[in-house]
């Protein structure tokens, strides 16, 4: 499956450049870097000072999806994304189940 501004929930986030675009943490916003890693209510955010994690919940992403849509790519560059604003709410599950491919899905 293509990664695509509609599939991106359905996808494995690490190594996708973000931004934090809104949060209740205003500390938080206008974090930019690659996502590092995924926990059910968490995305590491790794900028080139450090990593912050931040919570899902009550917070909005730009995440950039590569224009051509292949998803194996090793390394998305930030100006070659197509940015996508996703509610952290939607993310709010375990990476492994959210990304699963089988049968209907609220995702989708």
């Amino acid at each position: 499956m293509a990664l695509t501004p509609a599939t991106l929930p359905r996808h494995e986030l690490t190594g996708l450049p973000a931004r934090v675009r809104a949060a209740a943490d205003e500390g938080r916003v206008g974090t930019t870097g690659r996502i590092t890693a995924e926990t059910t209510a968490t995305l590491t955010i790794a900028t080139s000072e450090r990593a912050l994690q931040v919570p899902k919940r009550g917070t909005t992403f730009a995440i950039g999806v590569p224009r051509d849509g292949d998803h194996r790519r090793a390394a998305i560059d930030a100006a070659d994304a197509e940015w996508v604003a996703v509610s952290g709410d939607r993310l709010i599950a375990r990476p492994a189940r959210r990304t699963e491919h089988r049968g209907d899905s609220t995702w989708r």
